[in-house]
């Protein structure tokens, strides 16, 4: 009477059944390529197969690693990340910053940044070290470079050329 574990998983798909799984996950969501193959791989019986049915999918537009790069910028930046925490992000679903380069550098870090500090702790420029350390380390979390990160934090209400 052996239990299996529930992180064990059956491998039984094969075929027509391991195609339509690829379809109802790309139905779900956009899925790097990275993430395509470890949900197949947890339940196909032959690892090559996923491998010939990604690249097929890939070849007919349905998986597109460039749409996910796309849809993780536009996502990150409305949580207000920086281009770091971007870059994090592709590199964990293995995906080439390469996609969105352009589009990366088209963006106001700095106006980004700014925003953020205001919605968190308010126009004021704070003279405080202790206040002035916790807005550091916040915009650091978020994935700003430094020089963004005290432009941003010195940048008076008014003062729109601080660059």
């Amino acid at each position: 009477m052996f239990q299996k574990r529930p992180s064990e998983h059956q491998k039984t798909l094969t075929g027509a059944r391991l195609r339509a799984y690829a379809f109802a996950l790309l139905a779900k969501r956009e899925h790097s390529q990275k993430e395509l193959r470890d949900k197949l791989e947890r339940y196909a019986i032959n690892p090559d197969e996923v491998d010939v049915l990604i690249q097929e999918l890939a070849e007919q537009h349905y998986q597109s690693n460039e749409r996910v790069a796309k849809l993780v910028l536009s996502s990150q930046i409305r949580q207000g990340k920086g281009p770091r925490r971007i870059a994090q992000t592709l590199q964990k679903k293995s995906i080439d910053q390469e996609y969105i380069e352009n589009d990366l550098h088209d963006i106001d870090w700095l106006e980004h940044a700014y925003q953020l500090k205001i919605k968190k702790f308010g126009l004021a420029v704070s003279k405080d070290q202790k206040e002035i350390a916790k807005q550091i380390r916040y915009l650091q979390y978020r994935g700003y470079d430094m020089d963004v990160i005290f432009k941003a934090i010195r940048r008076e209400a008014n003062d729109e050329d601080c660059y």
